[in-house]
């Protein structure tokens, strides 16, 4: 079949790839100049790369390690030493390591806890122990339930201490989420957590070696098109055109392109963020109960910050939660990014979160702020000896979806109720949320939907997904 992809980001990529491993001819149409979407990043004025966002990717991520390694480039994943390091506010400068031992989980987890004596008295970590405990041997269905609650609620409800959701959950909410935990849903960080507990090197962390366009989305859109595919970037959607035969009433008849190009295919698949698609859904589905729900998820903002300075600020080689009331997680890409190494000067990627009252200021503001948070995390380099040689700002005004309680049961299916019709994206229905590992599992589930759809068409099962990535 020919299978037409709106949406050029990691699920529409992934959903090519996995229609050719099948026998199909996707079509996937981006409309951007680059490939990538959430993930994606270009060449400023000197050459230097400008990210949309700073993106980590962890052990357990078993769907991207499998794409990864059916491409033959699971090797352009560095991966980091399994800790997690903290910021500490009231020490500027100091940081707070959990160091997880080599050892099966959730043994390891617990034990990199339990030895972490910066943060939390045993008091406290015995009572997160026991809030957790309901989370951990209930399972999924318990954490999906409690999508009535946000984190903050929930873990009020489980006794948690105060300080508890201040050092640790502020900071892995903005990291997961880019929102507080006041405000996300509790089914999202305790997700990220069954997942880290279960998995030997679930929470093991590892940075591309260089930038998603050339690194990651390459290679998959070369995949495709050296197996019948196409791959267009600077081709927006500008319509969904439905037929009117009687026996296909309401169904896709053909996509219109911003050059006034139709495209037509036998079934055809959104891969674009739900805010674009909310813009372009026919009006003729939009009664249907099935787009009511998706008009109720919207993305949440967010802004990256890329600093680069005339000197070495750190040589830590890991992703770090900076704890700051205005700042998420930030890295020196300098020393942790193979292309990005300098030996003499540093390149902070730094995540604004939560950005909602950032998105519509002046980059120099934004810029100024953080340099501001920088000072309390590098008290003996900012403001001086070290100078800012230069400032990128990315802002994305509707990101990944805003993971709010209740919105699990909006989330759609990679199936619709329009029988040539199918989606990918983190938003819709998968275990991995709003993530890269989310967005490259729903565009392998919109590839089976589609291929089922056609019992003729070839099949080839994939291998099962690898689980334990290589050791630092």
């Amino acid at each position: 079949m020919r299978v037409a992809i709106a949406g050029g980001g990691l699920a529409g990529l992934a959903c090519a790839k996995y229609l050719v491993d099948r026998g199909h001819q996707p079509v996937v149409l981006e409309r951007s100049a680059v490939l990538g979407g959430l993930v994606a990043a270009w060449k400023d004025e000197d050459g230097d790369w400008v990210e949309t966002g700073l993106h980590a990717f962890f052990g357990a991520y078993p769907n991207m390690l499998q794409l990864m390694a059916e491409l033959g480039i699971g090797d352009r994943l560095q991966w980091k030493q399994h800790t997690l390091i903290f910021n500490q506010p009231e020490k500027p400068g100091t940081l707070s390591r959990f160091d997880v031992p080599d050892l099966p989980a959730p043994i390891n987890v617990l034990v990199s806890i339990l030895r972490n004596n910066d943060m939390l008295t045993w008091s406290q970590k015995l009572r997160f122990a026991l809030g957790l405990w309901p989370a951990i041997v209930r399972g999924q269905k318990y954490v999906e339930a409690m999508d009535r609650y946000s984190l903050l609620e929930w873990l009020r409800r489980q006794g948690v201490d105060e300080r508890v959701n201040t050092d640790i959950f502020v900071a892995a909410s903005k990291a997961l989420t880019f929102i507080n935990p006041d405000e996300v849903s509790a089914t999202v960080p305790l997700t990220a957590l069954n997942r880290f507990l279960q998995e030997r090197y679930g929470s093991k962390i590892a940075f591309l070696d260089g930038a998603p366009p050339e690194r990651l989305c390459q290679p998959i859109a070369d995949y495709v098109t050296a197996r019948g595919g196409e791959v267009r970037t600077e081709t927006p959607l500008r319509r969904i055109n439905l037929t009117e035969h009687p026996e296909a009433l309401g169904q896709v008849r053909s996509l219109t392109v911003g050059n006034g190009e139709e495209i037509v295919a036998d079934a055809y698949v959104s891969a674009m963020s739900v805010d674009a698609l909310k813009l372009l859904l026919p009006d003729e589905w939009k009664t249907l109960e099935f787009f009511q729900k998706t008009q109720q998820l919207e993305g949440v903002p967010v802004i990256n910050v890329q600093l680069w300075f005339d000197r070495k600020l750190t040589d830590v080689d890991q992703l770090l939660f900076s704890r700051s009331p205005l700042l998420s997680v930030y890295a020196d890409m300098s020393v942790a990014c193979r292309e990005y190494a300098d030996p003499d000067r540093s390149m902070l990627e730094l995540v604004l979160a939560p950005a909602a009252d950032w998105i519509g200021r002046s980059e120099d503001d934004i810029v100024a702020a953080t340099m501001a948070e920088l000072a309390k995390l590098f008290p003996d380099q900012i403001p001086e000896p070290a100078k800012l040689r230069k400032a990128r700002v990315v802002k994305t005004p509707r990101s990944v979806y805003k993971a709010v309680p209740g919105t699990q049961t909006l989330r759609p299916t990679q199936t619709t109720p329009i029988p040539n019709f199918f989606m990918a994206g983190s938003y819709t229905q998968q275990e991995y949320l709003g993530s890269m590992e989310g967005a490259v599992l729903s565009g392998k589930l919109a590839a089976q939907a589609v291929n089922n759809a056609a019992p003729s068409a070839v099949s080839t099962e994939s291998t099962p997904a690898a689980r334990v990535p290589p050791r630092a």
